[in-house]
């Protein structure tokens, strides 16, 4: 399985939410591959955010290595699933995609937590260090949702064959 995290820069929630659910998909034993992207044109290139590289860190998690790329429209090709942290991302990818749009493909990462909400990922970039502990909380706890939801699919597959 693919799996995309968005976000608006690529550097505080998506990288955190990569990081986050490729170590939880690696320790499950999943062949996963896990990606971020962000949907503007700021931070190209970048590494993620150093307050997102610390709270990564001290849950024994190292981003340092990403780098901020460009949502695009073929990522809708490219992946299985494709989570936003935020409404506003999902309707930049909306603009970015156009008629590559899949709906079907897209979800907001906390409805794995509060199915049918809506509720946005807080964006810790514009506070202090405490936000970007609880952007890691919840986002953590989202990818714990995924990694139960998709085992558990997988297992009744596997069963089913």
């Amino acid at each position: 399985m693919k799996i995309l995290m968005v976000c608006l820069g690529n550097i505080c929630r998506s990288p955190l939410a990569e990081g986050i659910l490729q170590d939880k998909a690696w320790k499950a034993g999943l062949p996963w591959s896990v990606e971020s992207a962000g949907t503007n044109d700021y931070h190209i290139g970048e590494a993620p955010h150093p307050l997102s590289q610390k709270v990564a860190k001290l849950h024994g998690i190292d981003i340092c290595k990403q780098r901020k790329r460009k949502f695009i429209a073929e990522d809708f090709k490219r992946f299985d699933k494709i989570y936003a942290m935020s409404t506003d991302v999902i309707d930049e990818m909306k603009g970015i995609a156009k008629k590559n749009f899949d709906e079907k493909k897209v979800d907001l990462l906390l409805n794995e937590l509060f199915p049918g909400q809506n509720v946005d990922v807080p964006d810790p970039w514009y506070g202090p260090e405490p936000g970007f502990h609880q952007a890691y909380k919840i986002i953590d706890e989202a990818c714990d949702a995924i990694i139960k939801k998709y085992s558990t699919l997988n297992a009744q597959y596997s069963s089913n064959k």
